[in-house]
């Protein structure tokens, strides 16, 4: 449970590479009781060859009661590890026989710190620095309000549109490159 960009899918993700579980990702939003059906199928068959499946369920609130039901057998029988994400408390939008087989993890948007630590990332992988003051660098964080997908966007957003060797930005050239 937590807001926006602060690495829920990613933990999941992490999860079932370190946990060696086959890793299927359905949105609440786009799927309904069919593409549970298929998702519950196919982790029958991997469950039949000895491989497990982590289901990661992206806006899981958004599932009615009746389709958050349907998961409780597949759970109970281990057919599924089902890891939920949603931006809303889970006491009040899931059904309880869920939350009582469940852990509550809280994310919590990230600080100055997590920010700073993606952005010096994100010029590791691409080999130089932001071309930003720091004026600039402290804008692009604000910009990015604790979201880390919208800080990594934003990165590469200026990347793409400030070729390496130029000179350093400041905060109002920053502002009209992003708009």
């Amino acid at each position: 449970w937590g807001p926006p960009g602060s690495g829920k899918t990613t933990v999941a993700r992490l999860l079932a590479r370190e946990t060696d579980l086959e890793f299927e990702q359905i949105s609440a939003i786009f799927s309904g009781v069919q593409d549970l059906r298929k998702v519950f199928d196919r982790a029958k068959l991997r469950r039949e060859q000895g491989k497990g499946t982590l289901l990661f369920v992206d806006e899981i609130h958004r599932f009615n009661r009746a389709q958050q039901d349907s998961f409780l057998p597949h759970m109970e029988d281990g057919t599924i590890t089902l890891v939920g994400a949603t931006t809303e408390n889970p006491s009040f939008e899931l059904n309880a026989a869920i939350l009582s087989r469940a852990v509550v993890l809280v994310f919590n948007r990230h600080d100055d710190k997590a920010l700073s630590d993606l952005i010096e990332r994100a010029e590791t992988e691409e080999g130089r620095k932001l071309p930003l003051d720091n004026d600039a660098r402290a804008a692009l964080m604000s910009m990015a309000d604790g979201d880390g997908r919208t800080i990594i966007n934003l990165v590469e957003e200026i990347f793409s549109a400030i070729p390496d060797g130029t000179g350093l930005i400041d905060r109002d050239a920053l502002v009209k490159l992003v708009q």
